[in-house]
């Protein structure tokens, strides 16, 4: 039995939605949108931008040029061939030879492997050493903040270049020896943004519980320092690479490259300045556009990478 004017229980129509909505889930005056996933966000955003798309295509098509390349154009890169010297384009030399009988386009390839392995191994390296410096600093605090940052300026007094050029000298030229030596000039500006991420999270709740349960130092700083600052060392290491390999091309301008018959994209560019009055275009503009195009590439994908993360670290 039911009081007059009462509906019974059983009779209340069961429509989808939360309070307030319509049958179809449709909130008053809008739609229910399902949350987006982090991940999801992150590549919504990164794809939505443009340059990043271009920047992608580019580094593709760089990185198949330079080491699928030479499976494809076969050309010799060791022995010297003076009798072929300064070559315009042709049908056997697509880009002509340089000074020493080399292919500039087979050339352009073999560099374009140092340039890149050197880019890519200097930015990591740097980013390894800058992030592992600024969790430390920036979890620790006080005085070995505060000595660990004196050190970090210590390093911005010295000029880069003029660092590179001791260590370039001092040691071969070997790609392991670049690598070092651009990540020692390079690790700075990682080290300084990580550790000012790592001052606030340290305060974090979940910080200091872990802190009053007796988890180790070590296992906080890999499991929440580390772990909340991968998308700023991502962002960070993106951009390394294009500065690292202009770092190798101002080595390699001033003559301390690698050493024949290795190259680089500098090294082309250096050599090629010598023919500048004589026409032989062909020796400066392929290794210059080339180091632009790359330089331009990473940088694109950095800056998209980084609005990725923020966007992805604003919802949360």
């Amino acid at each position: 039995m039911t009081a007059v004017g009462e509906q019974p229980v059983d009779a209340v129509p069961v429509v989808g939605g939360a309070p307030g909505a319509d049958g179809a889930g449709n909130a008053e005056g809008g739609t229910l949108h399902a949350p987006t996933p982090g991940w999801r966000l992150f590549v919504r955003v990164f794809a939505e931008n443009r340059l990043a798309v271009v920047g992608v295509a580019l580094l593709v098509f760089v990185v198949g040029f330079c080491f699928i390349g030479p499976v494809v154009y076969h050309t010799n890169q060791i022995q010297t061939n003076f009798n072929d010297a300064n070559l315009a384009p042709s049908a056997a030399h697509l880009l002509g030879t340089d000074d020493a009988g080399y292919d500039v386009l087979g050339r352009l390839m073999v560099a374009g492997q140092v340039s890149l392995e050197v880019g890519v191994g200097g930015a990591l390296l740097s980013s390894l050493l800058g992030a592992v410096w600024g969790a430390i600093s920036g979890y620790v605090g006080g005085w070995v903040d505060a000595l660990m940052m004196r050190v970090v300026d210590s390093f911005y007094a010295i000029p880069p270049l003029l660092l590179m050029l001791i260590v370039a000298t001092i040691f071969a030229r070997t790609t392991f020896v670049f690598i070092v030596v651009i990540a020692l000039v390079s690790w700075l500006p990682t080290a300084r943004l990580v550790r000012g991420e790592s001052l606030a999270i340290r305060v974090r709740e979940y910080v200091e519980a872990a802190r009053s349960m007796g988890v180790h130092h070590l296992r906080i700083v890999e499991r929440h320092i580390f772990r909340n600052v991968m998308g700023t060392i991502v962002v960070q290491t993106t951009l390394q690479v294009a500065n690292a390999i202009l770092l190798l091309a101002a080595l390699s301008y001033l003559g301390l490259g690698p050493p024949p018959p290795s190259t680089s994209w500098g090294a082309m560019l250096n050599n090629g300045l010598n023919y500048i009055y004589d026409g032989y275009w062909w020796l400066i503009y392929p290794a210059g556009v080339a180091i632009v195009l790359t330089v331009i590439a990473f940088s694109f994908v950095g800056d998209a990478l980084r609005d990725a993360v923020d966007a992805r670290l604003q919802r949360h």
